[in-house]
């Protein structure tokens, strides 16, 4: 596709309607659960974040959940855990899309890391997305909710799945999205999320990049590349947020992020093909349901403005 000034007009127009009109200019905080239907009705349907507070003030969790806890109900438990050397996971580094080593080992032995107990290389996060919460994790289901009545009786579904994150303070999540609806509910610490809504899409640059993964050396000092091809080239987003390169990527001026912290005892509804960066504080726990989209009118829309910019320069930043 040629690069057109007047559709790229129309996609400015789009986001200043869309800014005017329904994405606040900051994420509200519900002091109250919502109704199954005013949760619906209000963010859901109309795509909108939202803070809810008291949603998980019953879970045990919110008071057990420590390190001496956890060490000692799940220690010796077989995790998942993703190790990088700068704490970038399925992210764009050095030309590729570079995915984490992953490692099976006990819990113990993770919490040893983050607890600089023990000396190790790279930077360390439980951030398996396979529904980890319910598999390796379920030693902790009596400490938490196994789905939010409310919100299940709100999207008319159980979960696809819940997972269970903990990590360094180094683990960043790269900007991306999700077809999904995601409650993500802060037990310990806190995560701060910039957010993007999907009428942002036109000045989110995507690259398509070789697939490829971290290795950690034999001599555990180093990690090394290895390419994946396998696995192909993936569809990513190579800008960070927060130090954007505006002469690389100009037309990222166009974007309106919002940062929005939560804190632990909080929930934060993010609306299903927002695209999010998010950091965390050190040994942060959180547990976040991802319920299944509805593929309406608004996916509709959302597949065919990328197919408006997905062949022209301006996927790539240019022109500005």
């Amino acid at each position: 596709m040629e690069y057109s000034a007047a559709l790229d007009e129309k996609f400015k127009f789009l986001a200043v309607e869309s800014r005017e009109l329904y994405i606040p200019e900051s994420v509200r905080t519900l002091r109250d659960v919502p109704s199954p239907l005013e949760f619906y009705r209000d963010y859901v349907a109309v795509n909108k974040p939202v803070i809810i507070d008291h949603v998980i003030d019953h879970w045990p969790a919110l008071s057990k959940w420590d390190v001496p806890y956890l060490r000692d109900k799940i220690g010796d438990v077989e995790v998942t855990v993703s190790v990088t050397p700068n704490g970038l996971a399925d992210a764009v580094y050095d030309g590729r899309f570079v995915t984490p080593e992953e490692r099976s080992m006990k819990f113990d032995d993770f919490l040893n890391v983050v607890e600089k107990k023990v000396a190790s290389y790279g930077v360390y996060y439980v951030q398996k997305q396979n529904s980890n919460f319910t598999d390796e994790f379920r030693s902790l289901l009596s400490d938490a909710d196994e789905h939010l009545t409310w919100a299940s009786e709100a999207f008319g579904s159980q979960p696809d799945a819940v997972n269970f994150w903990m990590g360094e303070e180094s683990a960043v999540t790269s900007m991306h999205k999700d077809h999904y609806e995601n409650l993500y509910c802060v037990v310990r610490g806190e995560k701060t999320f910039t957010l993007l809504p999907p009428t942002d899409q036109p000045f989110i640059p995507y690259g398509h990049y070789s697939a490829a993964r971290y290795k950690l050396n034999d001599d555990a000092r180093s990690f090394e590349i290895i390419d994946d091809p396998d696995v192909g080239t993936v569809p990513w987003i190579p800008l960070d947020p927060e130090n954007p390169d505006f002469t690389k990527y100009p037309r990222y001026k166009n974007a309106k992020p919002l940062v929005v912290t939560v804190k632990a005892g909080q929930t934060l509804f993010l609306p299903s093909l927002w695209f999010h960066h998010v950091r965390q504080s050190h040994g942060c726990i959180a547990v976040n349901y991802w319920y299944d989209m509805q593929f309406d009118i608004k996916y509709c829309y959302y597949k065919f403005i990328e197919s408006l910019i997905g062949g022209s320069a301006i996927r790539n930043g240019e022109p500005s």
